[in-house]
C-alpha cells in the first residue's frame, strides 16, 4: 500500500509527547513491511536540515497557498528518519515554523497548520503520487480528512485515497474562531450547533477530522472505550459514540532497539532474561548516583514523567509520609508544573536518605531508572497509551499503575491474576488506592521467587511496533474498502 503519513513532530527531527515517537517509529516498521510510507512534517528551525541531510526537492519551491484573503508559500524539502531509508518531507514555510518552538499561542496558530495540510496535498500533487491512505495525526492534520472530501475531491489523485485519523489525546483538540473556516477555504454550511465543523462556539479541527475520516484511532482499546464516555471524551464522546463502528484503539508499540536492556549503551551493566545479574548492578549504579544508601532489601520506586496533574501527582501529597516511612528508596525524573517540582524538591530535603529528584530531563538518567529501579509508578489520572510501563517491563522493573487506558492494556494486576500478573494496578483514584497498590508490591517484594516471575512475565511481552503496525495495516485496508463501497 502507498500511506502518506502526516504529523506535526517526529523523532528526532522534534518532539513534544508521544506523537513524535510514533512517528518516528510506526512509517519506518510499515516501510519494512513492503509498502510504500512517506512522512510529511513541518521545517521547524529548530530542526538543523545540515544535521540531518536535508536537501530541498526540485522543482516544489515557492508554492503559493490561499489562506482567505492573503496568499503564504512553502517549499519542500526531503529527508530520510535516520537509520532507515523511510523519506520524510518537510513543509517549509518561515513566516509560520521559524518561531522556535513547535506550537505556538499566537493568533495564527490555525493558519501555521492551515498551510501545513493544504502543503502536503499540494505536494502529493506536484509529486503525482496517489496515496492510498493518508494517515493523519491528531488536530494538527485533522482537516485532511474534510480537504479530502471537499476541497480536493476535483482531483482524480485522489479519488481512492481513504483517510485515518488517530487520536494520541482528545484533550488537544485544535479549537479556534470561525474565522478559521474561511481561512481554510472551507464552507461554512457545516458550521451550525452540532456540526460536524462547530464545538461550543469554536471551529474544532478534531472534530473536524473525526466527522471526516474513514476510519478513526486511538492509541490503546482502553482508551477507545473511555474516550466514548463524559468523563474521558472532552466534550466529544457523542461524536464518537456516534462513529463507534469505525473507531478502535492500537497500542503504541516501543522501539526495542533504543530500549533493550541487552543491548542498552546508556546503561553500565546490560541483562536479559536469561541473567538478570545485570539489574542488581544497574540498582547499585543508580543508587549511587543518586546518593542514596544501598540495602538489597529496600526496593526502589522509579518515577519517569511529565510533573503534571494528569500523570496523578496530586495523589501524593496525602500518603508521601507514610509512603517513604516505609522502607523503600525514591527516585524521581521529571519537569513541568513548579508546583509539583517544588514538592518533589522538598521530598528531597525531608528525607535526604530515601529520596532523590532531578528536576529536568536526562536520557541517561531515564534509562538508567529503567533499568536500576525494582518498580516503576504511574499513578496516571487518564493515559491514552502510555510508554514508560511498557520500558519498564522490557526492563523487568514491575510497574505500579492506575487502570485506565494504555496502562490497563499492559500492566495486568498481579493479585487479580496471579498465573499472569506483571505488575500492580489500582482502579479508584485516590491517594489510599495508590498507597494500596504500593503496599501490596513491597510485600510480594519480600517474595524474591515469585517477584522474579512476575519480572520476567514483563521481559517476555511482546510490545514490538511490528505487532501494532500489521493491526495498522488491516484498518487501512478496512479504510479503504470503506472508500470503496461508498463510490461504488
Amino acid at each position: 500500500m502507498k500511506i502518506c503519513f502526516a504529523a506535526s513532530e517526529c523523532v528526532p527531527f522534534a518532539k513534544t509527547g508521544g506523537l513524535a515517537d510514533v512517528a518516528g517509529a510506526l512509517p519506518a516498521v510499515l516501510k519494512n513491511l513492503d509498502h510504500d510510507v512517506r512522512v510529511f512534517l513541518p521545517l521547524y528551525d529548530t530542526i538543523k536540515a545540515g544535521d540531518f541531510d536535508l536537501t530541498p526537492v526540485e522543482n516544489l519551491a515557492d508554492i503559493p497557498v490561499r489562506l482567505g484573503d492573503h496568499d503564504r508559500a512553502f517549499s519542500l524539502w526531503q529527508g530520510e528518519l535516520p537509520g532507515t531509508d523511510t523519506p520524510v518531507y518537510f513543509v517549509d514555510c518561515p513566516h509560520y515554523f521559524h518561531r522556535g518552538r513547535i506550537y505556538t499561542q499566537d493568533s495564527d496558530e490555525d493558519e501555521r497548520f492551515i498551510l501545513f495540510q493544504n502543503a502536503i496535498l499540494i505536494a502529493l500533487q506536484h509529486m503525482r503520487w496517489s496515496p492510498d491512505i493518508l494517515h493523519c495525526n491528531d488536530w494538527q492534520t485533522g482537516l485532511l480528512p474534510v480537504f479530502l472530501k471537499k476541497t480536493y475531491r476535483w482531483d482524480k489523485l485522489f479519488a481512492e485515497t481513504a483517510s485515518v485519523l488517530t487520536i494520541h489525546n482528545i484533550g488537544y483538540q485544535g479549537r479556534f474562531s470561525p474565522a478559521a473556516i474561511y481561512k481554510a477555504g472551507l464552507d461554512y454550511q457545516d458550521y451550525y450547533p452540532l456540526g460536524p465543523f462547530e464545538f461550543h462556539g469554536s471551529f474544532c479541527f478534531l472534530k473536524a477530522g473525526m466527522c471526516y475520516a474513514d476510519i478513526l484511532t486511538t492509541v490503546s482499546e482502553t482508551y477507545a472505550r473511555e474516550i466514548q464516555t463524559a468523563e474521558f471524551g472532552a466534550g466529544l464522546d457523542g461524536v464518537l459514540r456516534d462513529r463507534a463502528g469505525d473507531l478502535f484503539g492500537v497500542l503504541n508499540g516501543i522501539d526495542t532497539n533504543l530500549w533493550n536492556p541487552a543491548k542498552d549503551t546508556l546503561i553500565p551493566f546490560n541483562y536479559d532474561s536469561d541473567d538478570l545479574s545485570g539489574k542488581a548492578e544497574n540498582k547499585k549504579a543508580l543508587l549511587s548516583a543518586c546518593h542514596l544508601p544501598a540495602e538489597k532489601e529496600a526496593p526502589v520506586l522509579g518515577i519517569i514523567a511529565r510533573l503534571a496533574d494528569q500523570k496523578g501527582f496530586d495523589l501524593l501529597p496525602p500518603i508521601i509520609d507514610e509512603l517513604l516511612q516505609q522502607d523503600i528508596r525514591l527516585v524521581t525524573l521529571g519537569s513541568g508544573d513548579s508546583g509539583y517540582e517544588d514538592m518533589f524538591r522538598a521530598m528531597s530535603a525531608r528525607y535526604p536518605g530515601k529520596n532523590f529528584a532531578y528536576i529536568g530531563f536526562n536520557n541517561e538518567l531515564a534509562h538508567l531508572i529503567t533499568a536500576g529501579a525494582d518498580m516503576f509508578l504511574m499513578p496516571s489520572r487518564y493515559e491514552p497509551c502510555g510508554l514508560n510501563q511498557m520500558y519498564s517491563l522490557n526492563y523487568g522493573t514491575v510497574p505500579i499503575v492506575r487502570h485506565t487506558g494504555g496502562l490497563a492494556d499492559t500492566v495486568i494486576d498481579y493479585d487479580t491474576d496471579p498465573e499472569n500478573g506483571t505488575g500492580f494496578s489500582f482502579h479508584e483514584y485516590n491517594p489510599q488506592a495508590l498507597l494500596d497498590a504500593v503496599r501490596r508490591a513491597m510485600a510480594l517484594y519480600q517474595h524474591q521467587d515469585r517477584w522474579r516471575e512476575v519480572m520476567l512475565r514483563g521481559m517476555h511481552a511482546d510490545f514490538s511496533w511490528e505487532k501494532s503496525a500489521r493491526k495498522y495495516v488491516s484498518l487501512y485496508r478496512r479504510a479503504k474498502q470503506l472508500l470503496l463501497d461508498r463510490t461504488d
